[in-house]
Parts: C-alpha cells; structure tokens; sequence
C-alpha cells in the first residue's frame, strides 16, 4: 500500500505553513513533506511534526536565492563551496525532523557543457559522501523545462547513468511522474526498470500538476503498480488543489489512514 506524503508547500495553503501539519494529520496523511523549511526554526517544525505524529518525507537543500527563480546551482563550477556550506547550514533541519531523503536541486545550465556536468558530478559526489554516515539519501530529480526553462536536469537516462557513475549507495532518483510524463512519457516502464535506484515518488496529474485521477494519467493504475513492484518508500503529493484542499481529497480515500 503507497505510503503517502502530503506537500505542505502546495497542499492546505487556505492556512498558516504550521497549521498545515494538523490539517495533514487530520486528513489521514501519515507523512509530509514540502521544498524548504528554513524560514521556520528546526525545534518548531520537529514539535509539529511529534504533535501530529507525523513522518518527515522529503524536504530540498538550500537553492540558493529561490525568491529571485534560482532553482539550486549544484551544476555551477563556480559554487561547489557554497554548496557544502549550504548543506551545513541545513543540518539543524535535518537533524531536528528526522528526515531520511534530501533533493539537490541541479539548477540552470546547458548539460552539453562538460564543465557544468563535472561541477554537478563533483557536488552530487560530495554532499552524497557528506550524509553517508548518517544514512541519508540524496536524491537528483529530472524537471521538465516546460515548467522550470533551462533546468540542467531534464533527463531521466542522463541521471540514471549519473547514479551508477558515482556509485553511491545512499545516491538515488526522485521519481516525479508529472515530470516523467511530459519529458517522456512511458511511466509504467520507466517505474519498472528505474525502480532499483528510486528514492522518493511524486504525483500530480497532467497536464494542469493538480490532484491526481483529473488528467491524463491513470493514477491508480499507477498506484497499484507501485505495489506490485514492492516499492516502499514514499508517494509524495506535489499538486495544486483546484480548489480547497480537503475538497479534492476523494481520491486518497482508498489510502486514507483513519486515525482514531
């Protein structure tokens, strides 16, 4: 049974980013996950996630200046530096919420410049090798630039190669199936032979990232292949309501977990 994580940065917007970890709860999801929590202090988001017994599924490294469209900058041979001291600067984070899985984000750049390529290779390598020990796993994640122009990472062969390259054991892919589809689309087979090296799974309907069984998908088939093929890790909702959140909730109900 997909064990599902609730986005908090796009899901139950209608409150407060605090509020919406009991409005999680609440809705029967188990875990949460959401891009960057380092506006709010480390103990403040772990008292949430204890209050409402919730796991922390996901989260991104720093990306550098997100309020100004940077989406990370791992692929910059000018910035290796300031991605380790990013990771250092998120380790209360991580420590306080327990969290498992980290995205690097890769950031703009042309994936034909093999200094670009070098630089991301080096920076994957060394935050992957940073958090080894602690049994975390980073994970890359291919973007469609239809939504995000000129990400560097927008191949899924290009990262599987990437992760057998470095041959990290804790280096894994985030498997987000809007983007697979509108990069490549061939979902089921890709989830088949990429499985082995997924380390985190996204959903949302396409073509309008909304909740899933509203596009062109058939999410539950999708649901239930992850089944088949014994994943086990976690479903990661990163849709936008079309409306209140709770409101669009019709399609969780076979994975609701009741709470009493």
């Amino acid at each position: 049974m997909p064990r599902f994580a609730a986005n908090l940065t796009l899901m139950f917007t209608e409150v407060p980013f605090l509020q919406r970890f009991g409005r999680a709860a609440a809705a029967g999801f188990d875990a949460v996950e959401y891009l960057f929590p380092y506006e709010v202090a480390p103990e403040t988001i772990a008292a949430e996630l204890a209050r409402h017994h919730l796991t922390q599924a996901l989260f991104n490294l720093p990306p550098g200046d997100w309020a100004a469209g940077e989406p990370g900058f791992a692929c910059d041979p000018a910035r290796f530096d300031e991605g380790i001291a990013a990771l250092e600067m998120a380790m209360p984070w991580i420590r306080a919420t327990g969290v498992r899985r980290l995205h690097l984000m890769a950031g703009i750049g042309d994936r034909t410049d093999r200094q670009r390529v070098a630089a991301y290779a080096r920076t994957v390598a060394a935050v992957a090798d940073r958090l080894a020990d602690g049994g975390i796993d980073v994970l890359i994640e291919p973007i469609n630039r239809r939504d995000m122009p000129g990400y560097f990472l927008d191949d899924f062969g290009f990262a599987a190669d990437l992760i057998a390259d470095l041959g990290r054991p804790n280096l894994k892919l985030q498997f987000d199936v809007y983007h697979r589809q509108i990069l490549a689309g061939d979902v089921t087979m890709a989830l088949r032979r990429l499985l082995p090296i997924v380390g985190h799974v996204q959903i949302a309907s396409v073509p309008a990232r909304a909740e899933p069984g509203t596009g062109e998908l058939n999410d539950a088939f999708l649901f239930a292949e992850l089944d088949r093929l014994g994943y086990d890790g976690f479903v990661g909702c990163e849709y936008r309501p079309t409306a209140a959140t709770e409101a669009g909730l019709d399609w969780f109900t076979p994975w609701r977990h009741r709470r009493a």
